[in-house]
């Protein structure tokens, strides 16, 4: 790597830089510039669509932090993700949410992938097109995950192959995930989430020890984008509400075989798009916070939401996902694609 050519125009890929000690992966063309950290989960805190100078991506109060760096003073198996979240978008694998176990093995927050450092290798690097591979290999699980990311000349749209692997001699049950999320300088009151006809809202039930009160009716389905809320009245949940509306996450389902969604600012005219294969991830969780939560970790300071396609749900760990049947299952040698696209336009 030490004499690949360099380049200053065109698609182009820096693997020599280093951000709070960490190795960091940077793709760009002339319309994108897309910072991945390939010590910590291959995360991707910054996707700047240059046009603009807009960044889509969420960042927290807290920043990127190097979890080698200082011990969390409560090193639990949730702060050990929390403590150390910058926002962004991580990829959750075999666990989603909070602690769980399965087959014998203790899973923190949101897994393990997204704590682990990540190979990466150049797959094309030309003037045209760039395109990496990254991989993976969990420690608690018997699991390969390879992702490659392709980025092309004049193209505003990211896309993702993926390969995850069983390399262990036993079935294994597990959740997958895209933990999307997305804040300012994008995202504020008013803007407008597209879905597809027939999408459905799950949501949990009321005396789920999880979640957030939240807005709406619980413990009943409801059909996109209309819902009822608590107090009876309708809710419409494809407009992001005022400041202090009240945190809360439901889950989607009914995409088909291809899903997709849009988020669009109407005062800035840019709108994100982001498709993927739903038959792999039937699921996408919508995580709300408005400035409702006023506790740890949010204290009020963030307006963010997340889109996170997933195999299953809810955010209550593997253990749940394995008992309401949602949690996805690979056999030993067998290997399952995924793909995903994220794209932002001006319209």
């Amino acid at each position: 790597m030490l004499y690949r050519p360099q380049r200053n125009y065109g698609c182009r890929v820096h693997d020599q830089y280093r951000y709070f000690g960490m190795r960091t992966l940077v793709l760009e063309n002339d319309k994108l510039r897309i910072s991945i950290l390939l010590d910590k989960g291959s995360d991707i805190y910054e996707f700047l669509y240059k046009p603009r100078d807009l960044d889509i991506m969420w960042l927290t109060a807290n920043g990127v932090q190097n979890p080698n760096r200082y011990l969390s003073t409560s090193p639990d198996p949730t702060a050990t993700f929390i403590d150390y979240y910058e926002g962004g978008w991580q990829e959750v694998l075999p666990n989603g949410g909070p602690p769980s176990t399965a087959m014998g093995a203790q899973f923190g927050q949101h897994g393990e992938v997204a704590q682990m450092p990540w190979d990466m290798e150049i797959v094309r690097d030309t003037p045209e097109e760039v395109s990496v591979r990254l991989s993976v290999r969990t420690k608690k699980y018997p699991l390969l995950l390879r992702k490659t990311l392709t980025l092309t000349a004049g193209s505003s749209e990211l896309s993702v192959s993926e390969e995850l692997t069983n390399v262990g001699e036993a079935s294994v049950r597990y959740m997958w995930g895209h933990h999307l999320a997305y804040g300012k300088p994008f995202l504020e009151p008013g803007c407008t989430i597209k879905l597809p006809d027939g999408v459905q809202v799950i949501t949990e039930a009321e005396d789920s020890p999880v979640t957030a009160p939240g807005r709406i009716k619980r413990g009943v389905r409801h059909a996109w984008p209309m819902a009822e809320g608590r107090d009876g009245g309708p809710v419409d949940l494809s407009v992001l509400p005022e400041r202090n509306t009240p945190s809360e996450i439901v889950y989607l389902t009914g995409f088909g075989k291809d899903g997709w969604y849009s988020v669009y600012n109407p005062n800035k005219g840019v709108e994100v798009k982001v498709a993927w294969d739903a038959e792999q991830f039937p699921y996408l969780w919508y995580w709300q916070e408005f400035g409702g939560t006023k506790d740890y970790p949010w204290y009020g300071r963030h307006y963010n939401i997340g889109l996170e396609p997933f195999t299953s749900y809810p955010t209550h760990g593997l253990e749940e996902a394995v008992r309401n049947g949602s949690a996805a299952a690979i056999q030993p040698g067998e290997t399952k694609p995924f793909t995903l696209r994220i794209g932002v336009v001006e319209r």
